[in-house]
C-alpha cells in the first residue's frame, strides 16, 4: 500500500500472534507472513522504526516434527524442543523474505529473567537500539528452550508490552485472529466492537477468559497489559492480523480500520518506574507499613519512604533490590528499590532520623482500588 500522507508515528512494536501466522493444522501462513512483511517493508521505506514481536516458533516446530517425538516427554520438554525447531525455521523464514525488501533483520532472544535486573533490561535495551540506528529490525521471542514454566512470560503480549515499554515506542500493535475488545462474545451477532477504550474504563464485563488456537494467551491478557502500556503513556491497538494491509492502514488511515485502540494516558511515567512496574514477580521482600505511613505514601504528594513507618521486614534482600511495600492488612500497594539490605531495614524500622527506606524516585505506587 502506497501513501503520501505523514505516518502517525515515528516507532512503532508490532506483536503478531500464533493464530495470525499459523494455520489449522499449525503449518506456517507463508502468504500471510510475505504479507505483513511487505507492510513492515512500506512502514521502514517510510521512515518508521518497527520492532517485531513474533509468535509461531512453537506451532512451526510442531508441524516441522510432523508428530515424530516421543511423547513420554512433558509439557515444558515438548515446548523446548518445538521452539528449537521452529525458532531456525521461524526466523529463517523472516530473514528471506525481509531480504527481498533488502532489509536485514536479527533475532533477539529473550527471557522473563532478563527483566528483573535494571543492568540486563538497560543492556537489551541498548542492544535493540543499536538495531533499530543500524537499520535492522529486531525479531523478538521468548527463548522457550531455556525458560521454566514459573518464569514464563504469560504470552508474548507480555513479552510486547516490556519491548514497547523499555524502547519507548510511540504505539503497540497487538495482531490477533479478532477485530478487537467487544462488549461480548465476537461471536455473538449482538456484541459489539468497542473501538476506544480511555483509560478509566471499566471492561470488567467485556472481557471473555480463555484462549484458542496455538497462543498461550486471551483477550483478558491483552486488555490487562494493553492498559497497564496505555498508563504509561503509550498508545496501543488490538486488530485483526488477518485484515488485508492492517498494518499501513493503521498508520496511514486509522479512521478506515476497524480495531481496539487503547488512548494513552496524559501523564507518562518516568523511564527507572516503567521498568519497575514490569518487574513486580521478583521482588525479594516485603515491607509492611503502619496505617499513616500508607496514607501519606498513597496521598497526592510523592514522598519517600522513612524507617519510621514501617513495622515489619521480610524476605533477604540487598541494596538496590526490587521490594513490595504492604499497607497493615498486608495489601500490597507500592514496590521500590530499596535503600539498604534487609538487616539493616530491620535495624532502622521505626526509628526517626534515618534515610529513606525507599526515595520516592524508586518508588511506584500502583492503582488504588
Amino acid at each position: 500500500m502506497e501513501s503520501s500522507s505523514t505516518p502517525r508515528w515515528k516507532r512503532v512494536a508490532v506483536k503478531i500472534g500464533s493464530n495470525v501466522l499459523t494455520r489449522n493444522d499449525g503449518t506456517l501462513d507463508v502468504t500471510r507472513m510475505s504479507s505483513l512483511v511487505d507492510q513492515i517493508a512500506a512502514l521502514r521505506k517510510a521512515g518508521i522504526d518497527v520492532v517485531l514481536i513474533s509468535s509461531g516458533a512453537v506451532a512451526s516446530g510442531r508441524s516441522e516434527l510432523n508428530g515424530a517425538i516421543d511423547f513420554r516427554l512433558d509439557s515444558v520438554e515438548q515446548r523446548q524442543l518445538y521452539s528449537a525447531v521452529g525458532q531456525a525455521k521461524l526466523i529463517n523464514r523472516y530473514y528471506e523474505l525481509f531480504r527481498e525488501h533488502n532489509l536485514a533483520v536479527g533475532q533477539v532472544l529473550t527471557m522473563k529473567e532478563n527483566f528483573s535486573t535494571r543492568r540486563h533490561y538497560l543492556n537489551q535495551r541498548q542492544c535493540m537500539e543499536v538495531m533499530l540506528e543500524a537499520g535492522v529490525i529486531p525479531i523478538v521471542n521468548e527463548n522457550d528452550t531455556v525458560s521454566v514454566t514459573e518464569l514464563m512470560f504469560t504470552d508474548n503480549d507480555e513479552l510486547s508490552g516490556l519491548i514497547a515499554t523499555m524502547l519507548r515506542v510511540d504505539a503497540l500493535v497487538i495482531l490477533s485472529n479478532i477485530t478487537g475488545l467487544f462488549t461480548g462474545n465476537p461471536a455473538d451477532p449482538d456484541s459489539k466492537l468497542i473501538e476506544t477504550v480511555m483509560p478509566d474504563d471499566d471492561l470488567s464485563a467485556c472481557v471473555i477468559a480463555g484462549r484458542s488456537g496455538f497462543g498461550r494467551g486471551g483477550m483478558t491478557t491483552k486488555c490487562n497489559i494493553a492498559r497497564r502500556v496505555a498508563s504509561e503513556g503509550i498508545e496501543v491497538v488490538i486488530a485483526c492480523g488477518m485484515t488485508p494491509e492492517i498494518l499501513t492502514r493503521l498508520c496511514f488511515t486509522p479512521e478506515e480500520v476497524d480495531c481496539t485502540r487503547f488512548v494513552p494516558s496524559d501523564n507518562p511515567v518516568p523511564a527507572l518506574k516503567r521498568w519497575m512496574a514490569h518487574s513486580a514477580d521478583f521482588t525479594k521482600g516485603v515491607i509492611t507499613i503502619n496505617a499513616r505511613a500508607a496514607e501519606i505514601l498513597t496521598g497526592p504528594e510523592p514522598v519517600s519512604l522513612l524507617p519510621v513507618g514501617v513495622v515489619g521486614v521480610k524476605g533477604n534482600f540487598e541494596k538496590d533490590d526490587l521490594v513490595d511495600v504492604a499497607d497493615p492488612d498486608g495489601k500490597v500497594i507500592a514496590l521500590g528499590r530499596v535503600a539498604c539490605s534487609s538487616r539493616q531495614a530491620l535495624d532502622d524500622m521505626g526509628c526517626h532520623d534515618r534515610r529513606p527506606l525507599i526515595h520516592y524516585d524508586y518508588l511506584y505506587l500502583y492503582e488504588q482500588s
